[in-house]
């Protein structure tokens, strides 16, 4: 457990990229797309825990279609601020076979993670994955996957706020930031 002086010293040293009215226009048009794609297929929609869940909370009101949910859990991160490796906490508890499966994810980054998903969901007999990230970085070379839906693309830097965080704190922040 952090003391909250070192929290509100993360936050104060960073650099807000993304404000919550963006962060809120941006879900609204992710949710328009996704509807305009998938709203007469009832996908299985899988959050990935714990990251999407602000992202996942704030879109599924507003997808104007029937679906199933579940969700998923495997990280690379942790509590860290590098990747390592892909440690799998929580299978769909779903049957995904058969199925149309919409993956919502927080960030893209090195795309390992959301890579790894889709070849699990594949391997479980899902007819069809899609995915939506909240955002995609920007790190400036090829990666193994790319998303169907993007709400906004970040820098190359360490990005955290609406389910993303740093060191496990801020994930509830409205808005987005970069470490300095």
């Amino acid at each position: 457990m952090r003391p909250a002086n070192e929290a509100w010293d993360i936050l104060n040293g960073a650099e807000q990229i993304c404000s919550a009215a963006v962060v809120s226009d941006t879900v609204k048009r992710v949710a328009g797309e996704i509807t305009a794609a998938l709203g007469g297929r009832c996908p299985l929609v899988l959050s990935v825990m714990g990251g999407a869940v602000v992202f996942t909370g704030q879109l599924l009101p507003q997808l104007a279609f029937p679906l199933d949910f579940d969700y998923i859990h495997v990280t690379r991160y942790g509590n860290a601020t590098r990747g390592g490796a892909l440690d799998w906490k929580v299978l769909p508890r779903e049957n995904v076979a058969g199925r149309v499966v919409l993956v919502l994810d927080d960030i893209l980054d090195e795309g390992h993670t959301l890579a790894a998903i889709r070849g699990k969901v594949l391997d479980m007999g899902a007819a069809a994955f899609y995915s939506a990230v909240f955002t995609d970085k920007q790190i400036g070379k090829p990666k193994p996957v790319k998303a169907d839906f993007v709400g906004l693309e970040v820098p190359d830097r360490y990005v955290f706020g609406f389910g993303m965080d740093v060191h496990g704190l801020w994930r509830n922040l409205p808005a987005i930031y970069a470490l300095k």
